[in-house]
């Protein structure tokens, strides 16, 4: 759970990685390989993979054996061993039923997290979404300090009414690392992990980002 999981399969090309608190799978549709296989990449090496990488485009070649892969680009090469480990079975912690789901502006979603974490507990970033009808309640409140916000934004919403807490700084992570306008968060209960998901987009590219509630406080 250190690196990064990548699949390659003859339909696509997945890219999954977790700390236990959060999860992402990224997938390409239109890039396959000509047999399935997988590996798992350190995260040292590719964060130094990262910063390597120009501004520009460029194409990468990747090649790997069953100890090492093997990333050129320009006239730097890359090589890393890769970890010699089983990676967990991912999709068994995605939720399949989220009858609940909010779908709201990524941007105004953003801002309002942002603002209300300054508020909230040094230690949980506590966040608490109440949504009702087509209303989404963001609150914070820090009992030592007495501080407290709430913001109100307008959203789509399907489902139930709910209350869920989360850590602020995990979605707001998230939702920085989106590009596209609108977003869906698919839930299910409020002991559940809930889903984010980009709206529109590139009909190739499939991005899930899993993130796991915290435990409400009792205040109202």
């Amino acid at each position: 759970m250190t690196g990064v999981f990548c699949q390659l399969t003859t339909s696509s090309l997945t890219f999954v990685a977790t700390d236990a608190h959060k999860l992402v799978r990224y997938r390409r549709k239109d890039a396959k390989a000509e047999s399935t296989t997988s590996f798992i990449l350190p995260k040292k090496a590719l964060t130094l993979l990262k910063s390597s990488l120009p501004a520009d485009d460029v194409n990468v070649s990747v090649e790997y054996n069953s100890t090492s892969a093997f990333f050129k680009f320009g006239n730097i090469n890359l090589v890393c061993r890769l970890i010699d480990e089983r990676y967990p079975d991912y999709e068994a912690v995605i939720p399949k039923e989220n009858p609940n789901k909010l779908a709201i502006d990524r941007l105004s979603f953003l801002g309002s997290l942002s603002r209300v974490a300054i508020y909230a507990n040094k230690t949980t970033h506590q966040v608490r979404l109440k949504i009702s009808g087509s209303e989404l309640n963001i609150s914070s409140e820090d009992i030592d300090f007495a501080n407290e916000a709430h913001e109100r934004l307008t959203c789509q919403y399907e489902g139930d009414d709910l209350e869920i807490g989360f850590n602020a700084r995990f979605l707001i992570e998230m939702l920085k690392n989106l590009s596209c306008e609108e977003v869906s968060l698919e839930m299910s209960t409020p002991n559940r992990a809930g889903l984010l998901l980009p709206q529109g987009g590139d009909e190739n590219e499939d991005i899930l980002m899993l993130v796991m509630p915290v435990m409400l406080n009792s205040y109202a």
